[in-house]
């Protein structure tokens, strides 16, 4: 495969999934509107030029990264709540898990939550990251059962080329054995313009690109829809104060993990001596 299947924001959930189960992700063209890109700009380049680079071959020695990203612009909720991509989580990840409870066989679903936030920005003259899965930090595989546990997002902040370091994708990786070792050669990078996004999922290899220009900063939004029965890999209740959680709608405040799922109940706090939902103290 020579490049990733490009559709647009009209396109169906169906026909994303089918595309992501299938070749590992999708590019979804127009994913947001110029009006948003240049709000998510203004909100967060001032603030992540203030952070200083990785100190390690992984995260980058010339790039910058910043988290919280829902303290820092209330425009997440358009990144986030997009049909295509929360649609997609929910048809990838939130499957019924069945298991027998005595001779009674039931299936729950799992829910989703938000795992994880970030804006990357890849400096010229930064060297390609190593091709990696990003399910990793939220490991699910057992040789008895195995399910996608990540839906990942990468919007184009600003353009991204095969020049300034957009995102190295191995099409189809996700169905590898984990014996495999992924080779660069087998990478493409991903070419799209800002508003654009990439849709993958946690088992696909990718990683960031070679950013050979003058003078050309690559910057992209990430966030990572995991399976709300793994702990979330960004510390919501850390990074966000109860105070900007509760300044969301409720949709944001439960996948910010503010909240305990539907049918399994994770996440529940004691209020009067019943389990309850988390929601019941930011109300």
């Amino acid at each position: 495969m020579t490049d990733l299947v490009r559709l647009s924001n009209q396109n169906t959930v169906d026909e994303v999934v089918e595309i992501i189960e299938r070749d590992g992700g999708v590019i979804v063209e127009n994913y947001l509107s110029p009006e948003i890109i240049e709000e998510l700009k203004a909100d967060l380049l001032p603030k992540i030029a203030q952070n200083s680079p990785g100190g390690d071959d992984f995260s980058g020695f010339k790039t910058r990264r910043m988290s919280a990203l829902f303290a820092k612009s209330r425009r997440m909720v358009e990144v986030v709540t997009h049909p295509l991509f929360l649609g997609a989580a929910d048809r990838l990840i939130n499957v019924p898990v069945k298991y027998w409870s005595g001779e009674r066989e039931i299936g729950l679903k799992p829910g989703i939550r938000i795992g994880a936030t970030q804006l990357i920005q890849i400096a010229p003259g930064e060297t390609p990251q190593n091709l990696h899965r990003d399910h990793w930090a939220v490991l699910w595989r057992t040789p008895q059962y195995e399910r996608h546990v990540r839906l990942q997002i990468m919007l184009a902040v600003s353009d991204f080329t095969a020049e300034n370091g957009g995102t190295l994708v191995i099409p189809g990786s996700h169905t590898w054995p984990d014996t495999r070792v992924p080779k660069m050669d087998e990478a493409i990078s991903t070419v799209m313009k800002a508003g654009s996004a990439l849709l993958f999922i946690g088992s696909t290899y990718h990683g960031g690109g070679l950013n050979k220009t003058n003078g050309e900063y690559r910057t992209g939004l990430t966030v990572a829809i995991d399976a709300a029965t793994v702990r979330q890999e960004e510390n919501m209740y850390l990074a966000l104060s109860p105070e900007v959680v509760k300044s969301y709608p409720v949709e944001i405040q439960r996948l910010l993990g503010w909240s305990y799922t539907d049918e399994t109940h994770m996440g529940w706090v004691e209020i009067d001596g019943e389990m309850a939902d988390p929601l019941r103290l930011l109300a």
